[in-house]
């Protein structure tokens, strides 16, 4: 439960999943319903308790957007109070100066910037391809043309990748605010019409581990998708565009109505370029079984849309993860949206529907 001191909404930030996601939905909610909020017990169960880098950049990312007040807030915190102002838009930097993700910059900002006053252009700086949060091109690949159903357009451009550990990547983000957000309806499949993906080196690394990943990757899913042709696109990042060494691969899978499905990998020391590309097939081929409309990925990172949306969304998933469950509880707690999660009667596989009234927020300034 939110208890509310003094129209102060306090959220518990151990619950549930407990960890950064609970931050980003919550001051993203706070500032967009200009809610006074005290998180607590912030990151509570993790091996290095409250606020990493990351977390702090997108709290002050989300303060900067808003000309908003965040109090306490340092590394290592486990206890901020946020005070949102007005949503204005125009140019902000937001820098984690590690290889804290853009993409999580990005997670925490766009709802704010779609309801702001005027456009908006971020420019993120930190990992492009990090470990513990979606690569860049899995944001412009599958969030961005899933996520504009919802009736925005997003403008992502990637200046410079950046790795593990130095970061040094940027993105420039793009947004022209909306009056609302439409409902989504996501809940026919369709069947796999398409594969492909990118593979890349970067830096110190032999370009002959982009040919592994991908072969390794070929062979994988050939093995369980026999007639479909996999086009995974092979690498070489220029060296005035990316920072640092690393390497990865993503595999997207499209289907006739328009679902899409990704695997990702980065190569880590020690771990062979053939089992980063196995183990991005793995994952892309795990996310096709289960009969859902969206990847274990995409499926958290939609429901403060649909909270936020004019009308019903429905959303058809596989197993429900905790963190859309964690995703779910915030958004139903500030928002008053009404979620339902159902499992599917029709078939024996693990699919689930998402069911959400929206609350049909609207943007005062437009």
């Amino acid at each position: 439960r939110m208890a509310e001191v003094n129209d102060i909404v306090e959220v518990d930030g151990a619950i549930m999943e407990g960890g950064g996601q609970i931050l980003r939905i919550s001051t993203a909610l706070s500032c967009l319903l200009g809610i006074q909020m005290r998180i607590v017990r912030i990151r509570a169960g993790r091996s290095s308790p409250g606020l990493r880098p990351q977390h702090l950049s997108g709290l002050e990312t989300i303060r900067d957007l808003c000309a908003g007040q965040l109090q306490s807030a340092q590394i290592g915190s486990t206890e901020i109070t946020f005070t949102p102002g007005k949503i204005k838009g125009g140019t902000l930097t937001a820098d984690t100066k590690t290889a804290g993700s853009v993409c999580l910059l990005l997670q925490v900002s766009l709802p704010c910037i779609l309801f702001a006053e005027s456009p908006s252009e971020l420019i993120l700086k930190g990992g492009t391809n990090a470990e513990m949060a979606p690569q860049i091109d899995y944001t412009t690949m599958v969030f961005k043309p899933i996520a504009e159903r919802f009736s925005f357009k997003l403008d992502c451009d990637i200046r410079r990748r950046g790795y593990y550990p130095r970061g040094g990547g940027e993105i420039l983000v793009r947004v022209t605010p909306v009056k609302y957000l439409n409902p989504i309806n996501m809940t026919d499949r369709g069947t796999i019409t398409k594969i492909y993906g990118r593979a890349f080196v970067a830096g110190a690394l032999p370009y002959k581990m982009v040919k592994d990943m991908i072969s390794a990757a070929v062979r994988c899913i050939r093995r369980e998708l026999r007639d479909l042709y996999v086009n995974i696109q092979a690498v070489q990042e220029p060296a005035d565009k990316a920072v640092g060494s690393g390497s990865g691969i993503i595999i997207v899978a499209e289907t006739s109505t328009g679902c899409l499905f990704a695997g990702s990998a980065l190569g880590k020391r020690g771990v062979s370029a053939d089992r980063v590309g196995a183990e991005a097939a793995e994952i892309l081929l795990r996310n096709l079984r289960h009969g859902g409309c969206v990847d274990e990925y995409l499926q958290d990172q939609l429901i403060i849309f649909m909270a936020l949306a004019d009308g019903i969304s429905s959303l058809r998933t596989g197993p429900v993860t905790l963190h859309t469950q964690t995703a779910i509880h915030f958004a139903e707690q500030l928002t008053k949206a009404k979620f339902s999660v159902k499992k599917c009667e029709d078939s024996d596989s693990e699919s689930h529907i998402i069911e959400c009234q929206g609350i049909g927020f609207q943007n005062k300034n437009i």
